[in-house]
């Protein structure tokens, strides 16, 4: 597959194809998936820092 979505051609014809369509609002975008996985981080870390430590043997 020359233009499969997993080969780097076929990555660069999407990402231009996003340019295109969403130039402007791109850097909007990005800020705000950014945003969104910094707060899917904090909430994994504070998820994992309430459960009970391992007891000592």
């Amino acid at each position: 597959m020359l233009l499969g979505i997993g080969s780097p051609m076929g990555m660069l014809i999407v990402g231009l194809v996003a340019l295109l369509m969403f130039g402007k609002r791109l850097p909007d975008v990005m800020k705000s998936l950014g945003r969104s996985v910094t707060e899917f981080k904090k909430g994994i870390n504070d998820t994992t820092s309430e459960e009970d430590p391992p007891a000592k043997s």
